[in-house]
This record gives structure tokens, sequence and C-alpha cells, in this order.
């Protein structure tokens, strides 16, 4: 692309009559920052946004495992890891797995995210024999047990084929369906909705200095890209959620940078997932070395993104999230809340 249209997007009353929807949500926009490569950056009105820009940047999401994304949906994080940065070992085995499965539905989450491979800085790959071994008896006991969506976190076709079996409904692949390209067919055959995600290099390197043109842009560039192959693979833009990877080979510069910007990427219609749970960056920022302590700090990144149209959010600490999310929508409404 050679010009790029970031609304600027808004949450107040009263809503001006020619101001568009940002993907069918509660925010809307009559203006937009348009970008180009070179560097150069001018706020235009909505009149200046060619029209299939516009379209793809109000169209209403369609509803993703059965749920509508005119409001914020949480994704609750279930690793069954003995090494994630944030939980690893909590949750390993059907009972723990379960239990802590148990308390996010009655938190409020709306899909369980379940990983058997940590992707942290540094982490080594996970044999597929392992990663299933992880997972399989982990999402079969959540099927017979919990009345929520599963999702699998992974980025190889005989993982998310033995978990498909054992009862998840969508594939969240961190790789961006570069890692195994037998994904994106299988997705397609078995017409499940997928995450793509953006990731600079692999988990074990990806934090070794890493540089980009315009990360923003550079971003873009690659998940229009993905979401092209994998209509062509196909799987239509209406089952695609799209995620820039947050903390995936990104200095904390890379990280505000996308999160400042996020609204940019309802140019590629698809629904937009954030998962900056626990980050680090949020350590550095906010001084908290230890990741469990760090809910605060990832909440007040996550009511940013909702508040430039985030649909979907990542998260560890689903009842503070949901709280949070409450009391956001609550004061947008002001006094018509409850009307």
């Amino acid at each position: 692309m050679s010009e790029y249209f970031r609304p600027l997007v808004r949450n107040d009353f009263p809503r001006p009559t020619e101001a568009l929807c940002i993907a069918g949500g509660t925010g809307w926009f009559t203006h937009a920052e348009l970008l180009r490569r070179d560097g150069h950056s001018e706020r235009v009105d909505i009149d200046a946004i060619p029209g299939p820009v516009r379209d793809a940047l109000s169209r209403p999401r369609g509803p993703i495992l059965g749920m509508s994304l005119d409001q914020p949906r949480i994704m609750g994080i279930l690793n069954v890891t003995p090494d994630s940065f944030s939980d690893g070992g909590h949750n390993i085995g059907p009972t723990r797995a379960t239990t802590r499965g148990l308390q996010m539905v009655e938190d409020g989450v709306d899909i369980i995210d379940v990983g058997g491979e940590s992707t942290r800085p540094g982490a080594q790959p996970v044999p597929v024999e392992a990663e299933i071994a992880r997972i399989e008896p982990v999402i079969t006991a959540l099927g017979h047990t919990l009345n929520a969506p599963i999702s699998i976190d992974t980025r190889k076709v005989s993982v998310a084929d033995a978990a498909i079996k054992a009862g998840a409904a969508m594939v969240n692949d961190i790789s961006g369906f570069t890692y195994d390209r037998m994904l994106a067919p299988y997705c397609a055959r078995l017409e499940l909705p997928v995450c793509v995600m953006h990731a600079l290099g692999d988990p074990e390197t990806m934090q070794e200095n890493p540089r980009y043109d315009n990360v923003l842009l550079d971003v873009y560039d690659f998940l229009a890209a993905q979401v092209v192959m994998l209509e062509q693979s196909g799987i239509p833009r209406s089952r695609i959620i799209v995620d820039p990877g947050i903390g995936f080979g990104k200095a904390l510069q890379h990280n505000l940078a996308i999160l400042n910007g996020i609204s940019l990427f309802h140019g590629l219609g698809c629904p937009i997932l954030i998962g900056a749970s626990r980050k680090g960056f949020i350590g550095r920022i906010a001084s908290v070395p230890e990741a469990r302590k760090r809910a605060p700090g990832s909440i007040a990144v996550a009511l940013a993104a909702v508040a430039q149209g985030v649909q979907i959010l990542r998260v560890h600490d689903v009842a503070e999230t949901r709280q949070a999310l409450a009391l956001w929508c609550a004061v947008q409404h002001g006094e018509r809340y409850g009307a």
C-alpha cells in the first residue's frame, strides 16, 4: 500500500450525522490520519478516505463462534505448559485446567484459549507429541464441563487436529500461518474461525534487537498479505481475526506505536484481537517486575484498545477485565446507561 488511513475513533455524544461507526460498534469517526511510507502524516476528513477503505473500516463484523462482536469480548488464557512467562505450571493436567476454566466462566469469559507450547521470549520449540499430550486431555475435560467455546493456541496442524477432535472450535496461530503451511488448508476444510498473528522471528530469538522500517505499517502489511493468503486457502474474511502480536518481536517503543495506532487495523475488515496481558513492557513502564502483579497495567492497555474499537481482549485476569469493561461502557453511555 502507498496510503494508509487510521480512523480517529471517538466514543462521545452527540455523534455527528456524517459520522461512520467503527466496524459496526459503538465508536465512530469523522476523520482519519493519512499515513505514508515516506513519513508523511496528515489529518483528513471522511470524504478523503477511499470508498473501499471506508467500507472496511465501518462494516459490522459478523459473529465469531456464535458471539456477536458489537461489544468487547474476553478471551481467557489457559496455558497448560510448565514454562509460560506468567502462569507456567499452574494449570497442567485436566483437573487443574478444568478448575481454572470453570473459574474463568464464572468470571465472565467469552472464549478460552488453550496453549500447550510456551511462546515467551527465549522459549524452545516443543515436540508435537508433547504438545498434544498436554492439550488433548485438557480440552476433552473442558468440553465435557464448560459452556464456553475453546480455541487452540498452536502453530502445528497435527496439534490443531487433535484439539479440534477433542472439542476446540477455533485455531489461534502465533506464527501468522507461516510455520506450518498445511494449517490454513486444514482450517479451511473444517470451516474453522482463525486468528492470524504477527510475530517477527521465532519465540527463541524474536526479542534479539527487533527492527522495522515502520512497525505500524510493516505489521499492517504482513497481516493484510496473510489475510489474502487465508482467503485464497478457502477461509473467508468473516472467519478471520487479526492480532498485531504485542510483545512478539517488538521492543517497548514498537508495542506502544502499535497500541497507539491500533485503529489502523480496522482497515483489514476483520475483528481485532489484542494480547497485551501481563507483558514485559507493562512491567518496565510501571516498574512491576513480577508478571502476576501487572493486572492494573494490563487493564489500562485493554481499555485504551477498546476505546479504539478493538473487539477481543486476550487476558489472564478475566474477572478484573470484565469489571473494568462494564464500568467503561457504563461511563461512555452516561445518563443513557440502562435506558
